[in-house]
């Protein structure tokens, strides 16, 4: 495969020959992974990417562990010169109606089925693939961390749900403070539950302790 710049550090460079590895058995590669399973409101975001490997994106990596800034900065990237990519919001509501897990599934195998280019293998991160996908597929646990596409997939799907949060539902619910805690359970965002109750967006179903606890 192509050689990476000079800024492209070692585990960039690693992560693409996984994906490497994985084209040369099974041909165009899809990335999949997603954000927001764990906050107690909003969307989960599911990203599908399938990555030029004749152009490498230099620092693609796990969203984690990547700054704010970077993560922008490559969500541009990643939009510009990958060869196609998909991403999918699921509500709040369908999360309570199918939990959160069969809900993360759909929106997985969505994004993988809106691409522009079919992909002949994809690559899920976690433990489990999506069922019905039309293409071969493997879990990859710490996906993020081991392959170039799902890490561009993950970095498009936490900037997707984090600008989300930020720009629509913080200023619908500004009360809430949204945008300081992203929808996860901290402690302001326990004290803002407990001023003002849930709002449309909360997930009834990841409330209930919250709600037993009430007085």
């Amino acid at each position: 495969m192509p050689r990476t710049t000079g800024t492209t550090t070692s585990s960039n460079e690693a992560l693409y020959a996984f994906d490497a590895a994985k084209r040369a058995e099974h041909g165009v590669l899809c990335g999949v992974d997603e954000a927001g399973r764990g906050p107690l409101c909003g969307p989960v975001c599911c990203a599908a990417v399938i990555l030029n490997p004749d152009d490498p994106i230099a620092g693609v990596n796990d969203s984690k562990k990547l700054t704010e800034k970077r993560r922008e900065a490559l969500f541009d990237e990643i939009t510009r010169r990958a060869l196609a990519y998909k991403i999918v919001f699921i509500t709040p509501q369908e999360i309570d109606e199918r939990n959160i897990l069969w809900a993360t599934m759909d929106g997985m195998a969505q994004a993988v089925a809106g691409l522009d280019l079919r992909p002949d293998h994809v690559l899920i991160d976690g433990n489990r693939c999506p069922p019905g996908l039309a293409q071969t597929a493997e879990s990859v646990v710490k996906g993020d961390a081991n392959s170039a596409s799902i890490a561009a997939a993950s970095i498009l799907a936490k900037v997707s749900r984090d600008r989300f949060v930020t720009d629509v539902l913080d200023k619908q619910y500004p009360q809430y403070q949204f945008a300081r805690h992203k929808g996860y359970g901290t402690r302001l965002h326990y004290a803002m539950l407990d001023e003002y109750g849930p709002c449309p967006c909360h997930r009834k179903t990841f409330l209930k302790k919250w709600e037993a606890g009430r007085p």
